[in-house]
């Protein structure tokens, strides 16, 4: 009988924490990061959350959708990478995310859609050789980058945090430029 293997421990955690978070919603401030005006620089959980604000998510759908894109790109680029990678790479979006979120918007940011982004980006730039951009790279950044930065210019008012994502897609592509295997 085969036994079940913990695949991909960095992505596995991540997921299974953001899916405790969601069951006990009674620890709720602590998985948002505040914003614009909201950071208090004499609170040390406003730090905290430039960190926890990916394991937060604003209800089932929003969770489901992230998780679903993680567990299907996140152990892929693991085993490329590795966990300790792997987990960096997600701590980098989570401060990345949070920091420009309180330095450019008003609103809180919950969620994981900069970890998304960051994956969909890093997994478009697999194979990656000095000299060469791959073609799935350009294609992402034009499919799903753009489309962000479409929908924020036109301030789309549908709480879905376009800066997160582009923030995500950029370190996703730096991450990819940086760790490549020549």
């Amino acid at each position: 009988m085969p036994k079940l293997h913990y695949n991909a421990p960095a992505i596995l955690t991540f997921s299974i924490l953001a899916l405790a978070v969601h069951l006990l919603p009674f620890f709720g401030d602590l998985f948002k990061v505040p914003g614009r005006g909201n950071f208090s620089l004499f609170n040390p959980l406003d730090y905290v959350t430039l960190f926890t604000h990916v394991l937060g998510h604003g209800g089932w759908e929003h969770l489901f959708g992230n998780l679903t894109f993680i567990l299907l790109l996140g152990p892929m680029m693991e085993k490329d990478h590795g966990s300790g990678q792997m987990t960096a790479m997600i701590f980098t979006t989570a401060l990345a995310t949070g920091l420009v979120n309180i330095l450019i918007s008003p609103h809180y940011l919950m969620g994981a859609s900069g970890i998304v982004f960051m994956l969909i980006v890093l997994s478009s730039i697999v194979e990656v050789r000095k000299g060469k951009i791959p073609l799935t790279f350009i294609l992402i950044a034009f499919i799903f980058i753009g489309k962000e930065i479409t929908d924020a210019v036109l301030q789309k008012d549908d709480s879905i945090s376009q800066m997160a994502h582009i923030v995500g897609g950029i370190v996703g592509t730096i991450f990819g430029f940086n760790l490549r295997k020549d």
